[in-house]
This record gives C-alpha cells, sequence and structure tokens, in this order.
C-alpha cells in the first residue's frame, strides 16, 4: 500500500553553477520534474509513494529511475522507451535565485505515455493520487492524464493537484487555463500558486481559495506566495502563514513541489480528511511547508535540496514573523 502516487513527467534540469564573460552558462545537470520533486519531499518525510511516467531508454532516463529508487521512489511504473529523448530542461536564474525555463521537448518522453502503459494497480494500492499540467500539454500523455485521474476518483482515492504552469510548453495561455481549469475540478487538494491564480482569474490569493471551495468542490487548499509564504483554506476556516526570514537564496527550483510533497506528508499523518482539519491544523502544516520550502532554495536543484525532517522541525520551532493570521469560518 502507498501512500501517494504520482503521474508525470522526469526529466534533467540543466542549472547554471557560473557564467562566463560573455554571458553563458556551465551548467549541471539536476534530477527533476515536478511530480518526483513532490514524492522525493514526501519519502523524505517518511511516506510511501510510487511513480507513473515515461523516461527515454537512454542515460538520462536511466540515472533518473536510479534516483527515484535511491530516494525511495517505487519505479515499477516508470516506462523506458528507446525511440524518444528523456525530456531536459534548460534552467537560468535571476539575481533573486527565480527561474526561467527553456524545455527540449519535442516530443520528450513524459509527453509519449499512453494509457495502456498506466500502471493501474498501483492507482488501486494508493491514498492519494497526484497529477500536474505538464502530462496535459500534449496526447497521448493527456489522454493517459485524463483516464488515470477518472479511475483514481472511480476507486475513491483522494485526488491531489499542481497547475505547475509552464508557459513556454503551451501552444497559448487560452490552452493552458482550459487544462488547469480542468484540473482543478477533478481534484480534493489544490496546491497552487499566486502567479497562477493571477493568470487565470486575476483575483487575490484569499478571493481564490473561497472560489476553489465554492465552485470548484476543492475540499482543501494551499495558495503559496513565494517568498511571503502561504494562503490556506478549507471549509473550516482560512488564514495566511510567512515564509522563515533570513534565507540567502540560491536557486528556487522545486521549492514550491517541496511545499506541496510537504504538506501531503503532514496531512497524512494527521489521517483526517482534508475539509475537516482545523485552522490550527492548517498552520501546523502551512508552517512546516513553508519552512521546508525555504530552506530547499538554499541549494541548488529540487530533488538534491530537500531539508531533513530535522532542519524543517528545527526552522519551525523559530519565533513566527507577526504577520501570520487566520479566521474561522
Amino acid at each position: 500500500m502507498f501512500d501517494v502516487v504520482a503521474l508525470g513527467e522526469m526529466l534533467i534540469d540543466f542549472a547554471p553553477v557560473t557564467t562566463d564573460a560573455a554571458g553563458y552558462p556551465t551548467l549541471k545537470a539536476q534530477p527533476g520534474g515536478a511530480p518526483c520533486n513532490f514524492l522525493a519531499a514526501l519519502q523524505k518525510y517518511g511516506c510511501s509513494t510510487a511513480m507513473i511516467g515515461k523516461v527515454g531508454d537512454d542515460r538520462f532516463g536511466r540515472l533518473l529511475i536510479q534516483t527515484a529508487n535511491n530516494c525511495g521512489i517505487a519505479t515499477q511504473g516508470i516506462v523506458k522507451d528507446p525511440s524518444v529523448f528523456t525530456t531536459m530542461a534548460f534552467v537560468t536564474l535571476d539575481a533573486a535565485g527565480n527561474r526561467e525555463f527553456s524545455f527540449a521537448r519535442k516530443p520528450g518522453a513524459d509527453t509519449c505515455l499512453t494509457e495502456h502503459e498506466v500502471d493501474y494497480s498501483l492507482i488501486d494500492s494508493c491514498r492519494v493520487f497526484h497529477f500536474g499540467t505538464l502530462s496535459l500539454t500534449d496526447e497521448p500523455a493527456r489522454a493517459a492524464t485524463q483516464q488515470a485521474v477518472a479511475y483514481a476518483k472511480a476507486q475513491g482515492k483522494l485526488i491531489s493537484f499542481d497547475p505547475n504552469l509552464r508557459k513556454p510548453l503551451w501552444q497559448n495561455e487560452a490552452a493552458a487555463a482550459e487544462q488547469i481549469e480542468w484540473g482543478l475540478r477533478q481534484a480534493d487538494i489544490i496546491k497552487i500558486s499566486d502567479e497562477e491564480v493571477d493568470c487565470l482569474w486575476h483575483i487575490s490569493p484569499q478571493a481564490a481559495a473561497q472560489k476553489l471551495l465554492r465552485e470548484y468542490g476543492a475540499r482543501l487548499i494551499y495558495i503559496t506566495l513565494g517568498p511571503r509564504g502561504c494562503h490556506f483554506a478549507n471549509r473550516s476556516g482560512s488564514g495566511t502563514v510567512a515564509a522563515p526570514t533570513g534565507i540567502h537564496v540560491v536557486d528556487t527550483t522545486g521549492a514550491g513541489d517541496i511545499f506541496g510533497g510537504s504538506v501531503m506528508s503532514r496531512l497524512l499523518k494527521l489521517g483526517k480528511a482534508p475539509e475537516v482539519l482545523s485552522v490550527e491544523e492548517m498552520t501546523a502544516i502551512a508552517r512546516f511547508a513553508c519552512c521546508a520550502a525555504s530552506l530547499s532554495t538554499q541549494h541548488h536543484g529540487g530533488v538534491a535540496s530537500i531539508p531533513s525532517e530535522q532542519e524543517v522541525t528545527a526552522s519551525c520551532s523559530k519565533p513566527s514573523p507577526a504577520q501570520e493570521h487566520t479566521s474561522i469560518s
């Protein structure tokens, strides 16, 4: 029995280490892909996980499977395809450590997963099924994702969704919005960023959380606010938790995925339905996730940057920033 099974992309992030005088970076290959980062955080914090996806039958694909195995993620659901290359993402960073992505994905192996290659037995044996939108950009992976989500819902699994919007991978913003909207309507638990909220609806995170509860049927929402922390909500109430201060940001790659995996790990440990969590419980979950994500930005990469539970707990024990607030509805 797995706590969480995720379907989606596994890829190589090429991140800059140094830059020469002409502006050309020296790049380091890092394991990546939002669902893989998400599962790696869950494994780090004591949960059992499995991955469904496709990589190329090449050196990078085999390295990604090895990395997932080393993290404890079950990999029997990962297909190796000799006809396509493992997807690659080239990351550039600004002075604040914020990322910009360029993808080698025409096609990439992750977009070539078919519905017949999905290991549905893994979904049968999980508590939570997680997905994002990178597997919805192209066929046949889109149909495979939609079928897997429908199957998981029919089996009564909790559905977790993170839009993880990467604009360069979509034909246009309208196409991205259509698939994000579809994903939001499937999900019980949603992790979404303030930038994604603004792209979809041009409203505040607080208004978006209430919209997702009322109009989309979500049961628990966490909206990340970058360095400002996160806003959370369910039917019991809502609140905002600030991110830790004094963090020297090197690379934000994977921070949102680590936030999401951290949230899920705390929720699973509580063993409660997401809609019945109290404001105090949601606050504790948010604080742990904000600390984990913030600490991860002090290092390069996604999987490699996940802090230990002891480090996160120590960070959480420090006095909370004064701007945190909650409300009970």
